[in-house]
């Protein structure tokens, strides 16, 4: 795949968290009309935004990395191969265009970032301790309350 996790980004480059960065160009923009409520507003502007952009543009992650996004970017991906981000929230376009860039950073800045390995640990002294106690209490507990035969 690639190796390009350590070629620095050009400049002008969209730096997308951790390292990752993607080319202006290979980023495709389209706006359309929102759905929902606006009155007027809502059907004369475009302020919908879409973000199209190819996987193998983001540049800057390992092979493992990449493997991660493809799987987080699942919901997300168009024909196997792009990611398709839309947002509607605002009824600006510029802020849609802010929160359609906000998603794809946050994907590939979790893709990015390696999960931490579990180690199983044992537990200490004090917690067993702690455990066997409460346990004994509570059964001290339990047997004050017992039934008496009168």
């Amino acid at each position: 795949m690639h190796s390009s996790s350590k070629t620095p980004p050009p400049d002008g480059a969209v730096e997308l968290g951790r390292g990752a960065w993607v080319l202006p160009s290979h980023l495709s923009w389209s706006f359309s009309r929102s759905s929902g409520p606006g009155g007027q507003h809502v059907n004369k502007t475009s302020t919908k935004a879409t973000l199209r952009v190819r996987l193998d543009a983001i540049r800057g992650l390992d092979d493992a990395a990449r493997v991660r996004l493809e799987s987080l970017a699942a919901s997300w991906l168009a024909r196997g191969e792009e990611i398709v981000i839309q947002a509607d929230e605002s009824r600006s376009q510029m802020d849609n265009r802010e929160a359609a860039l906000r998603r794809l950073r946050a994907i590939v800045t979790q893709a990015a970032t390696a999960p931490k390995i579990r180690r199983r640990t044992k537990p200490t002294r004090g917690s067993k301790e702690r455990r066997l106690d409460s346990k004994k209490r509570e059964g001290q507990k339990k047997q004050r309350r017992g039934w008496r035969e009168e």
